[in-house]
């Protein structure tokens, strides 16, 4: 904006521009370095680390997904020259039951296609019948908690042989709706299958073989119920209880009120020591680098004791005598 400059006689001659308004003056460079370290030394907030989205799965269905795979539902097929280890689709659909519960999940075929046909023969025998294939793309819908529901797709293949033309297409059809649907819910976790993936199969253990805790889809129980339950005398049960040997502690669950005290007492660290905490967890438990805090991480006993010794001995390294 600009302005007439008044001339000696009182007429408007000539026009200068108008000093900006104080309101509309961007920040100097040293405005600008003052507010990034006062960002910089924010104390973090509750949680160890900005949280993007809460999780709407309860802390039983957290330590459920990321739980290792029982080697014992793990069978082995031959395919070409190598043994391949696999899921049956009746037990996948099992996990998500159990974990996600009957009405926490769906799945739809969305695609279905028929990509090969051809008479072969079949057996020993050398009868003749036939080959079909069949590919398929499945969606998987699971509700948690009162957010928006988690849509996963995978899609898969089926072979049927059979002398009837009918039933080849049948076998073929089904194994491909089936092995597409466990490649939707891999993506959820090693119960579903993922830690096939990892060629070591590090997250494949016979130690969880135990009986496993009834998960309460996507609602986390109040403490005093935890606090209850534990201080309850324990009911005989009919049915018969895993072996001790058989039996990883670590792997049991925490209730929401010792979750709730070990969030309390990292929150009281030090932001050196704080951040020493966090990536001593994220290396020690392979936390992946694209989550942004462990708060939703710490579920399972083996959580509440790593983090228990890593404090007694920063406590013991402070109460050292100095030299």
């Amino acid at each position: 904006m600009t302005v007439a400059a008044p001339s000696t006689n009182g007429a408007r001659t000539t026009s200068r521009p108008a000093p900006p308004r104080p309101s509309q003056r961007p920040p100097s460079a040293l405005e600008l370095i003052r507010s990034a370290d006062r960002a910089e030394e924010a104390p973090p907030e509750a949680g160890f680390a900005p949280q993007a989205q809460p999780s709407g799965f309860s802390p039983e269905q957290l330590a459920a997904l990321s739980a290792p795979l029982d080697r014992a539902n793990v069978r082995q097929r031959e395919q070409g020259r190598s043994r391949v280890s696999y899921l049956e689709g009746w037990q996948v659909i099992a996990e998500a039951n159990r974990i996600f519960g009957f009405d926490g999940w769906q799945r739809q075929t969305i695609a279905v296609r028929c990509v090969a046909q051809a008479e072969r023969l079949i057996g020993r025998d050398q009868k003749p019948g036939w080959g079909v294939t069949y590919t398929a793309r499945v969606r998987v819908t699971v509700t948690a908690g009162g957010l928006v529901p988690l849509v996963r797709e995978g899609s898969g293949a089926g072979h049927g042989i059979d002398v009837d033309l009918g039933q080849a297409h049948e076998s073929a059809l089904k194994e491909a709706e089936t092995d597409a649907m466990k490649r939707a819910l891999m993506t959820f976790g090693n119960p579903f299958g993922l830690a096939l993936y990892d060629k070591r199969q590090r997250d494949v253990t016979s130690s969880a073989a135990q009986e496993r805790p009834a998960v309460q889809p996507c609602q986390a129980q109040p403490a005093a119920q935890h606090q209850a339950r534990a201080s309850a005398p324990a009911e005989p049960s009919a049915q018969a209880v895993a072996p001790a040997s058989q039996q990883d502690p670590g792997l049991l669950p925490l209730d929401a009120a010792t979750i709730r005290t070990l969030h309390g007492a990292i929150r009281q660290l030090p932001r050196p020591l704080l951040e020493a905490l966090t990536q001593g967890f994220r290396k020690r438990f392979s936390i992946p680098e694209e989550a942004t805090t462990i708060a939703d991480r710490i579920l399972q006993k083996r959580h509440h004791d790593w983090i228990e010794a890593f404090l007694v001995q920063h406590q013991r390294h402070d109460e050292s005598p100095q030299g």
